[in-house]
């Protein structure tokens, strides 16, 4: 099947529902998914998009902006997970307590509206990773129906590209939390200084980029393209400095590069 064909069906079985609450976050797997809702049920397409720490402002004011350019009614969703110790101490289950929290916030916020399904984007390739929010989103009946038609993020990105979304190509960006070893607690601070060492990094125009919090030390990857730019005269020397102040002492830079799930690879042979 085609991904066109795929998307045809998405639309389709969207359509068989009654009104949908869309987990919105502005990165291309939901922005599609909320576009094809839209498609598909018009006024009865909303998206929830939930205000975090773990998230950056200007990914928030970003999504918003993105979802009204769409015609698609906006619910703001205060997420909670920073008051749950559980969340706080970094357990490989994190993910699965801040999913477990924001999609119950969901289902009672699509119940209020009279919306039948509660969606998330994730896509047949994430079935692939250690991810623990999916267990969350099937216990709390949230579909993923880019998974379930199985567009991979290829053919998703090549979708929004055909469509004219604007972020068909935007790099993926998972919650800062994810930069944070399993085990070493997350606080406002950790999170604030991995967002500003991550908008240094991005300031010498690197897309994709990850600063992993390792303590005292910022463990950065971006993709292997981009390695050389970083280390180039005069860049080294701003991106040390601005990562010093950001609040590490020590700066380091992953000659592996960019992968999704990194800190899982600690996981390997656990169980």
């Amino acid at each position: 099947m085609s991904a066109e064909q795929k998307y045809q069906e998405l639309v389709r079985r969207l359509r068989d529902g009654g009104g949908a609450l869309v987990a919105f976050s502005g990165g291309v797997d939901s922005t599609l998914l909320l576009a094809a809702a839209r498609e598909a049920l018009g006024e009865r397409a909303v998206a929830a998009i939930g205000r975090s720490p773990s998230y950056p402002e200007r990914e928030h004011e970003a999504a918003s902006a993105l979802a009204a350019s769409l015609g698609v009614t906006v619910r703001v969703v205060q997420t909670t997970e920073m008051e749950d110790p559980g969340y706080r101490k970094n357990a490989p289950d994190r993910c699965f307590v801040c999913k477990s929290t924001l999609f119950s916030a969901l289902r009672e916020l699509a119940a209020r509206e009279g919306l039948e399904l509660v969606l998330e984007g994730s896509n047949a390739d994430d079935r692939s990773d250690y991810r623990p929010g999916l267990k969350a989103a099937r216990e709390l009946g949230v579909r993923a129906p880019l998974a379930e038609v199985g567009l991979t993020k290829a053919e998703i990105r090549e979708l929004a590209r055909t469509r004219n979304l604007p972020v068909w190509n935007k790099p993926s960006l998972a919650c800062l939390s994810s930069r944070v070893p399993y085990g070493s607690e997350i606080t406002l601070e950790r999170l604030r200084r991995i967002d500003r060492a991550e908008q240094a990094v991005r300031a010498l125009g690197v897309g994709q980029v990850r600063v992993r919090d390792h303590g005292d030390v910022a463990r950065i990857e971006v993709d292997p393209a981009d390695l050389a730019s970083l280390v180039a005269p005069g860049a080294r020397e701003d991106l040390v400095a601005a990562l010093k102040e950001a609040g590490y002492r020590y700066v380091s830079l992953d000659l592996e590069g960019y992968r999704t799930g990194a800190m899982n690879e600690a996981l390997a042979g656990q169980g």
